[in-house]
């Protein structure tokens, strides 16, 4: 028997009117993932446990089987824990996005955030931004007193260090759950540290806003990534083996560095594929050939779609729908034709880890669809794997449990 778990980050929102009244999951035309859901067992789970916020990391470890409120220990120890980066302990990591800010003649906190990505950057340009930042004299100079080291993430997405801040009280805020705001009321606060980071945020702004690289940005229609933003601060933290627990072992294929830290931290292999860009533009075939290849020598692959997620974040509602469809014909669809061709049962998770709201181009906890497909049994039923169709089905109420209900011999009841 084989396991696989597809997720399609953010697929699940909620009903829009200007799709009469329809979800992108019911706007999509998602033949494959549909027949799944009619043949198995379609419900819905709460993987982001109330009181916590609604991000990928919460959920994530929640599908993996890790429990939140006891391993969440800061989004960006696990994204370094996938490139390889020691944070010792009392060292702080952050995420720090290139950020998109209003280009205007007006004091720094009094912008608005309009990219958490840096228009999109490229990975190249990207890097080539944070490291000519981090080697400016004047910021130079700050984060070497704030005792801080950057390391580039050939995306928008680098990881920061910090040697042994103190964080007691602080509040830093995810870039993407506040786009179109202005920056004043959503800048680091509730420490000392605070105003450091926030002091190199100005800094950076300074600096990036003049640069050669956005400036020629400008001139080609595309938003600058004319700033950064620390936010997911965390330390490392041990999570529990994902063999020992389930006796299985596998892969993850991801194009994300959380994604892939959390499959790194339980001890699965980590495949990247080359064109995993985590946008629109990504290369689905490769992935899904990748997560196909890791179950030539393990029982279990995972593979994470970012694209629906992004998509919302950028307001590009027809983009999240593409995506989906993408996941579906592009990703489910020829897989299962192998596994069916090599004539071995398996058993198959297709979830979106959390809600991402195409009214607010943020994130959202409330409970998401979820099939559980066997190749050895068709339940028939017709629903189909939307948000609606989904309540008519089991609801489970923790997202650890995911993981065993994939590998019983049962179903879901």
């Amino acid at each position: 028997m084989k396991y696989i778990l597809v997720i399609g980050d953010g697929m699940a929102d909620e009903p829009l009117p200007e799709f009469g009244g329809k979800t992108p999951l019911e706007c999509a035309s998602i033949p494959t993932i549909d027949k799944l859901a009619s043949a198995g067992n379609l419900g819905t789970v709460l993987t982001v446990p109330e009181g916590m916020p609604a991000g990928s990391d919460v959920a994530i470890l929640s599908i993996f089987g890790c429990d939140p409120t006891k391993y969440l220990a800061g989004r960006a120890a696990l994204e370094a824990a996938a490139s390889g980066i020691t944070v010792s302990p009392g060292d702080i990591a952050y995420r720090c996005n290139m950020v998109a800010l209003e280009d205007a003649d007006m004091p720094f906190e009094k912008k608005k955030i309009l990219s958490h990505s840096g228009g999109s950057i490229e990975g190249d340009l990207a890097d080539t931004l944070i490291v000519e930042l981090f080697d400016s004299p004047e910021f130079s100079k700050a984060a070497k007193e704030a005792g801080m080291v950057v390391f580039p993430g050939s995306s928008f997405r680098h990881i920061a260090v910090q040697k042994k801040p103190d964080i007691e009280g602080i509040s830093l805020f995810p870039p993407h759950d506040h786009l179109g705001e202005v920056i004043e009321n959503i800048l680091p606060v509730g420490c000392d540290n605070a105003d450091v980071l926030k002091n190199l945020m100005k800094l950076a702004n300074e600096f990036l806003d003049r640069h050669p690289i956005n400036e020629t940005r400008r001139a080609e229609g595309k938003l600058p990534a004319n700033g950064v933003w620390f936010w997911a601060q965390g330390e490392s933290k041990e999570l529990p083996g994902f063999t020992g627990r389930y006796e299985k072992t596998g892969g993850v294929v991801s194009e994300v560095p959380l994604c892939q830290g959390i499959g790194a931290l339980i001890g699965l292999e980590v495949i990247l594929v080359d064109g995993a860009t985590g946008e629109l533009d990504t290369n689905y075939e490769g992935m899904a050939e990748a997560a196909l290849k890791v179950l030539d020598d393990h029982e279990f692959s995972a593979i994470h779609i970012e694209a629906p997620d992004e998509c919302t974040h950028n307001g590009d509602t027809s983009g999240k729908i593409q995506a989906i469809e993408w996941i579906d014909n592009r990703v489910v669809a020829p897989m299962l034709e192998r596994l069916y061709e090599k004539g071995e049962d398996f058993r198959m998770l297709v979830i979106s880890d959390h809600r991402t709201l195409t009214s607010t181009r943020g994130h959202d906890g409330d409970p998401v669809p979820f099939i559980i497909y066997d190749s050895r049994v068709d339940n028939k039923t017709g629903l189909k794997y939307c948000e609606e169709d989904a309540k008519h089905g089991p609801h489970v109420k923790a997202g650890t449990s995911l993981m065993e209900i994939l590998f019983s011999k049962d179903s879901v009841d």
